[in-house]
């Protein structure tokens, strides 16, 4: 009797077991599922970036981020992001990433796993100036007296006397939709470079739909190859206060239905000092080489869409190796005395293009070189001049929804490019332009940000 009795007091022991696993059970999976759900709508805190990043800390890939508010990384501190990594804007309180003199950005994607930072909006909602940009801010030299303070709202300085300063990597990003103004005249851009060293790498990039500019560079010695600014609304490249730095393959690609309306869109945009110090050093004077700039082919009666090459402001420059298409106003373009003067006396350099505008394809300046002077020269250096921009014989370069810069077959762009007494950094080619036969975009550019899911 008394086994009996121990054997019915087990069973309900194991009973009571079991049923509390069932109930634990059901605790955890309901626990799971409203947590997924949580992930479904509003970002995790452990997924929310917002004030001060002090520490070094890792993004990874599994995970989408939310940028909230300014969010700075600090002095010392580094912010690395996985491959195939998304980071969004928060568009009710704007968003914008910036990295303070000191602080380090490592965001190398690859061609198959590219990074990507885009706005917090669902796919079909998205439009440029929901988010900020990112802004790198570096000790390189500028040309400003004194230690200047990045615009955008950030205030934060940038500038110093360390022109190898290394800001981080950048490999493989797309920034899609940013693009904000704190005021009139001071905005932040998809990617906005101030002081920033030679030690920083920038490679394979592309800005969609920026509100602004795409790539700003204020000083600093800093260089990059396969940049691209797609469907940007004012400048695409815009360099100042002192930017020596050197890019090579750049791509420019107007959307004739994008536009500031408040300001000129060009693709170049090259200022020395716009504060009344025109000989203010060192001078601005990008290198850059292999450059397919694609204007809007007068597909737009908006007046703001300009220049593919506008430089002033006593500003020196280097382009070569490129393609210049489809700008209404003009081509290659001069606004000031001292500009045109660098560019008669060999300073400033303009080789090896192939240029056509709509309008006028070379602006020169009465005084010093004037249109027809400016053209003489820059044939004489090795530039084509076209009338229309199909003999340049690209694939499907106006076609805004996919296109393709390559050169097809008897393109004059295939040959004539010209590397004699250039600096190492820059590879040698024979063709012109940012791309030869092999189309270094495809597989991690997008055209279609508007609609992509992420």
């Amino acid at each position: 009797m008394l086994k009996i009795k121990q054997e019915i007091l087990s069973m309900t022991i194991q009973k009571k077991f079991l049923t509390m696993l069932a109930v634990a059970a059901v605790v955890v999976a309901t626990g799971c599922s409203k947590s997924d759900d949580d992930d479904e709508g509003t970002a995790p805190t452990d997924t929310v970036l917002q004030g001060n990043i002090t520490t070094n800390r890792t993004l990874t890939a599994d995970k989408k981020w939310t940028l909230k508010g300014y969010v700075y990384v600090t002095d010392k501190a580094t912010l690395t992001i996985e491959p195939g990594t998304v980071i969004v804007g928060d568009v009710d309180v704007k968003a914008a990433l910036c990295v303070e003199r000191g602080g380090k950005l490592i965001a190398e994607g690859t061609a198959e796993k590219p990074i990507i930072f885009t706005s917090g909006k669902p796919a079909g909602s998205r439009a440029p100036g929901d988010w900020g940009g990112i802004v790198l801010l570096g000790r390189a030299k500028t040309n400003r007296s004194a230690t200047p303070v990045i615009e955008g709202g950030l205030d934060r300085p940038y500038g110093g006397s360390d022109d190898a300063d290394n800001s981080g990597s950048l490999k493989y990003v797309r920034i899609e939709f940013a693009g904000i103004a704190a005021f009139a005249g001071s905005e932040i851009n998809g990617l906005t470079l101030g002081g920033v060293g030679s030690g920083t790498k920038l490679e394979n990039i592309q800005i969609s739909y920026g509100n602004d500019d795409g790539y700003e560079f204020f000083g600093g010695t800093v260089s990059g190859k396969r940049l691209i600014s797609y469907a940007c609304s004012d400048d695409d490249f815009d360099f100042d206060f002192g930017f020596t730095g050197k890019i090579q393959y750049g791509v420019v690609i107007k959307d004739p239905n994008v536009v500031d309306n408040g300001d000129d869109n060009n693709g170049i945009e090259c200022d020395n000092d716009g504060s009344g110090t025109p000989t203010a050093t060192p001078f601005t004077r990008p290198n850059l080489s292999n450059f397919t700039f694609v204007g809007p082919n007068n597909a737009s009666n908006n007046t703001r869409h300009k220049y593919a090459n506008r430089f002033r402001r006593a500003t020196q420059f280097s382009l070569r190796n490129s393609i210049i298409m489809g700008y209404n106003a003009g081509g290659f373009a001069m606004e000031s005395n001292e500009t045109a003067q660098s560019y008669v006396a060999g300073t400033s350099v303009f080789k090896n293009n192939l240029v056509h505008a709509v309008q006028k394809p070379y602006v020169g300046v009465a005084a010093v070189l004037d249109d027809a002077g400016v053209k003489a020269k820059a044939e004489l250096e090795g530039g084509i001049t076209y009338t229309d921009p199909a003999n340049i014989k690209l694939a499907n370069p106006f076609n805004i929804s996919a296109p393709d810069i390559t050169p097809s077959t008897g393109s004059p762009a295939l040959t004539g490019a010209d590397f004699a007494n250039m600096d190492p950094f820059f590879e040698t080619t024979t063709y012109r332009g940012a791309v030869g036969t092999t189309n270094w975009l495809t597989g991690w550019v997008s055209f279609t940000a508007k609609t992509n899911t992420y």
